[in-house]
């Protein structure tokens, strides 16, 4: 997490805190706040109430509370990276091959999509499971379901001890692998909507801070994706079928550390319980997370409350929700617009290309050794997690602008993907004889890559939680989530045919489409500066001046209930 630091205080635009001459001595005393340079502006938002401390941050335990239970539930994004990193790996090793009947094109892309049906079936429950049971139960509930799907496919032609014959063409192996991936598929579809909502609403409400949270929890699909390919690397030698069943072992290791870590140190999102009308624990929660139950962080708590209840209680006002709510208002329609485009952006942007077919895409400028292929991909998944954590915690925040970041990540992956494609056209006309072609287009492959990561990695996750109003986020990352699994299909699919059929001139194709995305994010809208209650004025269905509203409620009432703090333990 990262906030406006001066010196050791986390202190922030707009306030400013009468400053006592025992201040340094007294971290307990209550703050006194009051509006910044501009004394006739009457409006209160969330800056007049955030509390300063004269620690710094990372020492207080409250903050490394939150931190690690935004590790946790983060875990979630590594099974999606898992699941990618291991079919790429899988994907170059004669074993695997041998054991699935040497299958190609669509047969293989139905393999590949097996994962996508299930979270497909998922999108006609999940939104309405995660309302009714929480983000958390529904996190523990899907776990055991992915871990299920995990040992459906872990035993697959385990009736065959030995391995395979070499050019083995019997699908038994293929039908039951695939089964197993539907089942991973459902739980996973249903907590990729539980994790990045449960992120955005236990996330520190300033709005620098809260982006870098849940920007933090795609960028570790590469920690997935790492585990994945340094342990296929390091089983590729493992005699007959365990050189490929290892690692589809081991693809319970996240959803098996989420079940335990959950239930022990997540706790239940704050604005589920305000919906279900659990106000004191919506209180501990924030409290518990947010201010350690500081007394000078009292205010900030009393805000959020009040700014969640009044966004809520607007809501359930209008309508009872359902999907057709997401395209009933002009707003709706707007954030409809930008969020399947955002989807499409993700899956769509060539991405697809590297994240399964690696291994076609390396074979199409001269990498065709298993072990070159496996350590490209591996070294690939270390890069990506480097770049993402870089640019979450310092080159997001440094910008913040969100739809500056997209439009910069689209027109530098365009520009990649022109050079990729020529320079790939090269190396095929010159038989792949002079190297040089072949590793310049795989530094492409990585830059490009960091333009990928800048800016649809996850920004998008929080780009789309800050656009959703509390009532139909769950139903809008549902929308959201399905789009992605819609194009997945279609790189499932047309991508390994293409490629084999056309090889480079595939390429053409993404050209197009990332320069019709890149006009595209001109029609977006940004949000960034504004709590998630507050950008719903953006859009002009939020209730006028919130900020000012909650924060008046916050600053104003002279009744609240305060906690003990005299006992509270700080780390130096």
């Amino acid at each position: 997490m990262s906030t406006n630091q001066s010196s050791s205080n986390l202190s922030f635009d707009g306030v400013e805190k009468n400053k006592q001459n025992n201040e340094s001595d007294d971290v307990n005393k209550h703050a006194d706040y009051h509006l910044g340079h501009n004394s006739d502006d009457p409006s209160i938002g969330i800056h007049t109430v955030l509390p300063t401390y004269t620690q710094k941050w990372y020492t207080m335990k409250h903050f490394q509370r939150l931190m690690w239970v935004i590790f946790i539930i983060s875990l979630t994004s590594c099974n999606t990276g898992y699941d990618g990193s291991l079919l790429n790996s899988l994907y170059t090793e004669k074993d695997f091959n041998n054991a699935i009947g040497n299958v190609s094109g669509s047969i293989l892309g139905a393999l590949t999509n097996g994962y996508v049906f299930g979270c497909l079936i998922s999108f006609a429950f999940s939104a309405k499971m995660n309302d009714i049971l929480g983000r958390k139960k529904c996190l523990i509930y899907c776990n055991v379901i992915m871990i299920i799907g995990v040992l459906l496919q872990s035993v697959a032609g385990a009736w065959k001890h030995d391995g395979y014959p070499e050019h083995y063409t019997k699908r038994d192996v293929l039908g039951m692998m695939i089964a197993g991936r539907i089942v991973i598929g459902i739980g996973s579809g249903v907590i990729q909507l539980s994790a990045p909502s449960l992120i955005a609403e236990v996330a520190y409400p300033e709005p620098t801070a809260r982006s870098i949270q849940i920007n933090y929890y795609n960028s570790n699909w590469y920690l997935g994706a790492i585990v994945a390919a340094w342990i296929s690397f390091g089983v590729k030698n493992v005699a007959h079928h365990w050189s490929w069943r290892i690692p589809t072992i081991i693809q319970c290791l996240f959803a098996v550390a989420q079940l335990i870590l959950v239930p022990w140190f997540v706790p239940e999102s704050p604005r589920w319980y305000v919906s279900q009308g659990r106000f004191e624990e919506a209180r501990d929660v924030l409290n518990d997370l947010h201010a350690g139950y500081l007394e000078n962080g009292q205010e900030l708590i009393d805000y959020e409350m009040t700014e969640i209840q009044l966004a809520i209680e607007q809501e359930r006002a209008a309508a009872q929700t359902s999907y057709r709510d997401l395209f009933k208002t002009k707003a709706n329609l707007k954030r409809m617009w930008i969020i399947c485009w955002v989807a499409i952006f993700m899956q769509l942007s060539g991405n697809g290309l590297v994240s399964y077919y690696l291994g076609k895409v390396l074979n199409s400028i001269g990498y065709t050794s298993t072990s070159e292929q496996l350590i490209i991909n591996a070294g690939l998944m270390i890069y990506n997690l480097g770049v993402c954590i870089i640019q979450s915690f310092w080159v997001v925040p440094l910008i913040k602008k969100r739809v500056i970041l997209m439009k910069a990540s689209v027109g530098g992956m365009l520009i990649s993907f022109i050079i990729w494609t020529i320079l790939s056209a090269k190396a095929q006309q010159n038989d792949f004889k002079d190297k040089s072609m072949g590793k310049a287009v795989l530094a492409f492959i990585f830059i490009y890559y960091f333009f990928y990561n800048l800016g649809l990695n996850g920004l998008p996750f929080t780009y789309c939680t800050e656009i959703l109003p509390y009532t139909v986020r769950a139903k809008g990352l549902s929308v959201f989530v399905t789009v992605q699994f819609i194009v997945q299909i279609y790189n499932g699919f047309v991508n390994p045919i293409a490629m084999d059929a056309i090889h480079w001139k595939y390429y053409i194709v993404y050209v197009c489409i990332l320069a019709v995305e890149f006009c595209v994010c001109f029609t977006f809208i940004e949000t960034s500066g504004r709590t998630l209650e507050e950008v719903a004025d953006v859009f002009g269905d939020g209730i006028e001046d919130l900020g000012a509203v909650s924060g008046i409620a916050a600053l104003t009432d002279g009744k609240k209930n305060r906690n003990n703090v005299e006992d509270t333990e700080f780390i130096e």
